[in-house]
C-alpha cells in the first residue's frame, strides 16, 4: 500500500469562529465566577470606606437605620461604575492566566481556536458591561448621587441647606454678558433676592436689574418682581435714572439662562450626565472658548470611560496568555500597571483639552482609542 506523504497544511487546523456551546458556556461560567468574586470584594470595601466617612454623621444625629442602610445603597451604584473596568480586567486575567496554568488554552488553540475565538463569551461580557457602565454613567448614578445628598441633608443636617438650595450663588453667563446673584437659589422655587448685570461686547456695564424675587418659565422668560432697573452710560461707570417696577419681563432671546443650567454650572462638570452638557453647549450662543473647551474635554471623555471595560477584555485575554508560563502574579501585576497607565494619560490630557491646550475630542476620546488600538494589534499578534 502506497504511504501518503503527510506536509505541514495536511497537519494543520481548519479556524472556528461559529458558536460553541460546550466551550464557550465553560468559559462564561469560569469567568463570571471570577467577576462576581472580585465585584463582591471591590464592592464590601468601598461600602466599608463610606461607613467610615459617612457613619458618624449619621449617629451623631440619631438617623435610623432604614436611612444609614437606604444611603449605603443609594451610593453603592457610583462605586460600582467607578470599579467596573478594574474588576473586568483582572478577571479577565483570572481567567486567562488560570486556563494558561492548566494548559486549556494551548489546547483550545491547538484545536482550530485563534486567541480572539477563545475568550468570545468574554468579549461579550464585556461588551454588556460597557452598556450597563453607560447606563449607570448617563442615567443612575446622576439620580442616586443626588438622592443620597438629599437623604443626607435631612437626615443630618449637614451643610445648611438642601443640595437643590443654594446660598449666595454667583453665575457668569457662559458667554460672559450677565452675571447673576442670587442670595437664595432653589430649582423648584422662584429665586429670592436677585442681582443681574448685563455686559456689552467691551465689558462695560450695560445696565443692572435687582428684584425681591424672579420667577422662571421656558415660554415666557424671567419675569422680575418689585425691584429696579439701572441703565449705565457708554463707559459703563456712571449709572443712570433707576427706573422701580413691580414686574418686569425679558424673553429667552435676552436672557437664554434657565435654572437647571445655573445649577449644573456650579456642580462639578465630571458629575454631569453627558446629554446634560451637550445640551448645554448647543443651547448657548456665543459661549467662551474656555468654557466650551472644559465642557467638551468632560463630555469626550465621559463617552469614552464606560469602554475601558471593553479595553479591559481586550488587554486581558493576550497579556494573560503572553505570561501563563509565569504565573498569574506576574499577570496581574502587569494588569494593574496596564490600567494605571490609561488613567493617568487619561487625566491628564483632560487637563490639557480643559485648559484648551488640545482639541476636546482628542483630549477625551485619544486614550482610550489608542489602548484599543494596542489590545487589538496584541491579539492580532498572537493570532497565529
Amino acid at each position: 500500500m502506497r504511504q501518503r506523504k503527510f506536509n505541514k497544511k495536511d497537519e494543520s487546523v481548519p479556524r472556528r469562529k461559529g458558536f460553541l456551546p460546550t466551550l464557550d458556556l465553560y468559559v462564561f461560567s469560569e469567568f463570571m465566577i471570577y467577576l462576581s468574586i472580585l465585584l463582591l470584594v471591590f464592592t464590601t470595601l468601598f461600602i466599608i470606606g463610606d461607613v467610615f466617612n459617612d457613619l458618624s454623621d449619621f449617629l451623631d444625629q440619631n438617623a435610623s437605620l432604614k436611612e444609614i442602610i437606604s444611603f449605603l445603597l443609594l451610593k453603592l451604584p457610583g462605586n460600582i461604575r467607578f470599579i467596573l473596568p478594574i474588576v473586568v480586567l483582572l478577571a479577565c486575567m483570572w481567567t486567562m492566566a488560570m486556563f494558561g496554568k492548566h494548559m486549556e488554552v494551548t489546547a483550545m488553540r491547538s484545536s482550530g481556536l485563534s486567541l480572539f475565538r477563545c475568550g468570545g463569551s468574554i468579549f461579550v461580557v464585556g461588551l454588556v458591561i460597557t452598556g450597563v457602565n453607560i447606563w449607570f454613567n448617563e442615567a443612575l448614578v446622576p439620580y442616586t448621587e443626588r438622592e443620597a445628598e438629599v437623604l443626607k441633608f435631612y437626615a443630618t443636617g449637614e451643610g445648611g441647606t438642601p443640595p437643590d438650595n443654594q446660598r449666595m450663588l454667583t453665575f457668569r453667563s457662559f458667554d460672559k454678558h450677565r452675571t447673576w446673584l442670587f442670595k437664595t437659589f432653589n430649582l423648584n422655587k422662584d429665586q429670592q433676592d436677585v442681582v443681574l448685570k448685563r455686559y456689552r461686547g467691551d465689558k462695560s456695564l450695560d445696565w443692572e436689574i435687582t428684584a425681591k424675587i424672579a420667577s422662571f418659565s421656558y415660554k415666557t422668560g424671567w419675569t422680575f418682581y418689585q425691584g429696579s432697573l439701572t441703565p449705565y452710560s457708554r463707559d459703563g461707570l456712571m449709572p443712570k435714572s433707576t427706573e422701580y417696577f413691580k414686574k418686569l419681563n425679558k424673553n429667552r432671546q435676552e436672557i437664554p439662562e434657565v435654572p437647571e443650567n445655573i445649577l449644573n454650572a456650579v456642580k462639578n462638570k465630571s458629575e454631569l450626565p453627558s446629554w446634560v452638557i451637550w445640551r448645554m453647549v448647543q443651547n448657548t450662543k456665543d459661549m467662551a472658548p474656555r468654557c466650551k473647551a472644559i465642557l467638551m474635554s468632560v463630555f469626550y471623555n465621559r463617552l469614552a470611560f464606560p469602554w475601558a471595560c471593553f479595553l479591559a477584555v481586550f488587554l486581558g485575554i493576550p497579556l494573560a496568555t503572553k505570561n501563563e508560563r509565569s504565573g498569574i502574579m506576574l499577570s496581574i501585576v502587569v494588569a494593574i500597571g496596564v490600567i494605571v497607565a490609561y488613567i493617568i494619560i487619561s487625566q491628564l490630557l483632560l487637563i490639557l483639552g480643559k485648559q484648551g491646550l488640545l482639541l476636546p475630542i482628542v483630549a477625551g476620546l485619544f486614550p482610550t482609542l489608542a489602548f484599543l488600538v494596542y489590545g487589538w494589534y496584541t491579539v492580532v499578534r498572537n493570532h497565529n
